[in-house]
């Protein structure tokens, strides 16, 4: 850097030189961050079936030389289906447009959208069961004649124009299949099923995770990592970023099983992955309900969340721990989480117990 730089922009050289290093290495971060998600259906660790299905389809519309059927990714939230999506334009070779449903309220959304798609384009929407009815509709034609109808005027005047489409391929995420329609879902060619993680497919995600991002784990490490991610890739590489965060300030820059111990203690995250509201939840059905049963709003009240906080975010994990059972009474707590919390369960007659049909 010149002199007369340094003096128009009021910094040494030194300084400038440390600014631009600093940057470099925020670029490098960002590209290591990018690069945690996979960028080929190969480089997929775990969901074995849904991956084979998905390279048989991609295999098949490249033989023909036409776009693959519509596709519908299914599961909890984490489990790569955004992912997914990007590996499938990026196996095709085409660009991938994203949307959400909660962003199309009306037709002409979707309209400008898929009327500005390329020939082969693969078009994402995130959330699709949230899609509002009226676009919902004009996806139907879309989907299966690649065309949509514009409606031009209103009243008895009212003309529809048929615009035609560029032939593409949908794929639609969902974390509750169960609301989609009957005639959306009925036009997806390929239903995938997104599984939980297995602690031995997460291990593996957190090695390849901590390698990316430059930073030294042993395995015993990557199995504490693991064993609190609830079976989704998401919460695993983040937590992996935390302790990541821990080891470098406080225990020389590698993750041991000791120190991820220690920093999976420090953010409130406990041996089977439940976090402070987890806790919280357990702990009031428990203590101050006895262990049920209670209705999940009493049971928010006493949290100091919302109903649908605690029974869309907290309830599905505890639920599949085994630790809460939903009953027709209410929530009740199961053995299983008396004793996590260390207490011994109560042994009155007609405590629901986890074995319980």
């Amino acid at each position: 850097m010149d002199e007369d730089t340094t003096a128009e922009y009021g910094v040494s050289s030194e300084d400038w030189d440390r600014a631009l290093t600093a940057a470099e290495a925020t670029e490098l971060e960002r590209k290591a961050e990018a690069g945690i998600r996979p960028g080929k259906l190969d480089e997929i660790i775990g969901q074995g079936r849904v991956r084979e299905q998905i390279g048989l389809i991609l295999e098949g519309a490249r033989h023909r030389g036409t776009p693959p059927d519509h596709i519908l990714l299914s599961g909890p939230p984490g489990l790569g289906k955004t992912t997914l999506s990007m590996i499938i334009a990026a196996e095709l070779g085409v660009s991938l447009r994203q949307t959400s449903g909660p962003a199309l309220e009306r037709s002409g959304d979707l309209a400008a959208i898929l009327t500005g798609l390329e020939a082969n384009e693969v078009l994402f929407i995130d959330e699709i069961h949230r899609m509002a009815r009226p676009a919902e509709e004009l996806l139907y034609t879309a989907m299966e004649d690649y065309r949509v109808d514009v409606v031009v005027g209103k009243g008895p005047g009212a003309t529809a124009i048929p615009l035609e489409l560029e032939p593409f391929t949908l794929v639609g995420a969902t974390t509750r299949a169960g609301l989609l329609t009957g005639p959306l879902r009925d036009r997806f060619g390929f239903l995938g099923q997104l599984e939980f993680y297995s602690e031995g497919e997460l291990e593996a995600i957190v090695h390849r995770s901590a390698a990316i991002l430059n930073v030294g784990i042993t395995d015993d490490g990557a199995v504490q990592i693991a064993g609190r991610s609830r079976g989704t890739p998401r919460i695993a590489n983040r937590l992996l970023r935390r302790v990541r965060d821990f080891a470098q300030v406080r225990a020389g820059g590698t993750i041991t099983e000791a120190v991820a111990v220690e920093a999976l203690h420090l953010y409130d995250v406990d041996a089977l992955g439940l976090d402070r509201l987890d806790r919280a939840v357990l702990t009031a059905l428990v203590k101050t309900f006895n262990g049920g049963p209670v209705g999940p709003k009493t049971l928010a009240v006493a949290v100091g969340e919302q109903p649908d906080t605690v029974e869309e975010v907290c309830e599905p994990f505890l639920v599949r721990a085994g630790l809460l059972a939903r009953t027709p009474r209410g929530r009740v707590a199961t053995d299983a989480a008396w004793h996590h919390l260390g207490l011994r369960p109560p042994s009155a007659e007609g405590l629901f117990r986890s074995g319980d049909a």
